[in-house]
Parts: structure tokens; sequence; C-alpha cells
């Protein structure tokens, strides 16, 4: 799979560790960033990532922070993102299967590497069950709703899921 990863300052360590993991698994890995540790702001790493995907770059992305919640916030202001903070394994499956969730937002300061690979694998083998119609209602509802709320949305191809 094609896969975009970032993370801050706080993050950056974890993301290394991500990063060498996805490719000893195959996975092609495209790292925006951060390369050190030196003070940066999590908010460029979000639409950076956001950006990719809805380029087309990747098909899922990664995003590391210190708590998590920061970048998951600002990746959720890019249309098309689905991102979601999964300190559990249950979560990082269950997001995809359930909601398309198309980011996984890990906090560096909270899970340990072991974890994060075992949330990653989680993530990664999951699909969405568009084969469960309340599940593309839901989504398609949730589409609606950046549609309506977000203008540049609206120009998104495929925003119905069929």
């Amino acid at each position: 799979m094609k896969l975009v990863i970032a993370a801050d300052h706080a993050g950056f360590p974890l993301k290394e560790e991500v990063r060498g993991y996805l490719e000893r698994l195959g996975h092609e890995v495209i790292d925006l960033g951060a390369y050190n540790t030196e003070p940066s702001d999590y908010p460029d790493f979000a639409e950076a990532v956001g950006k990719a995907l809805a380029a087309g770059r990747a098909e899922r992305g990664i995003l590391i922070c210190g708590s998590g919640v920061g970048v998951c916030v600002a990746a959720n202001k890019m249309p098309g993102i689905r991102a979601s903070m999964c300190h559990d394994t249950y979560s990082a499956h269950q997001g995809v299967e359930h909601d398309d969730m198309n980011v996984l937002v890990m906090g560096a300061r909270i899970v340990g590497t072991a974890l994060a690979f075992d949330l990653v694998s989680s993530y990664l083998n999951a699909h969405f069950q568009k084969q469960e119609e309340r599940f593309v209602r839901r989504l398609n509802k949730v589409k609606a709703i950046e549609t309506r709320n977000m203008p540049e949305a609206a120009k998104l191809e495929n925003q119905t899921v069929r």
C-alpha cells in the first residue's frame, strides 16, 4: 500500500520507528516530515498529509504528534480527511471498517513503539465495509456535512459512496 506519514517534533522519534516498520512490511512510504526534533508546528504536517491524500499521492495516511490531539483536529479541517486518534487496536480497525477512516493518528507520548506497530497493522489490514448499507448511509451523511460546510469539498470527486 502507498502511505503518507508525518509528525511534528514530538512525534518524530515514533514516526521514524513506524516508517521503518511500514517499509519492512513492504509498503511504499512518503515521509512529509518532521525530519528532526527541532520545534515545529503540527498543523503544517496535518495539512501536508491532507493535501497528499487529496492529490491521490497515497491511499492512507498516518499522523503523529505528542498527544495526537493537535494533528487530529487539524487534519479533520481538510476536505476528504477522516482522521481519528487511536490508542487501541479496536478503534484502529473499526474506524476504517465502519467510518472509512483514512488517517490514523497516534500520540507519541501516549503509545510506545510496540503498540504503535499493532495499531498500524490493525489500521492497514482493515477495509471499509461498503456492503453494509448502514455504514455507507452514515458515511454519505458525514460527506454531506462536509460538503455543506466546506465549499471546496464539493469539488472533490466521488463524494457519495456506492
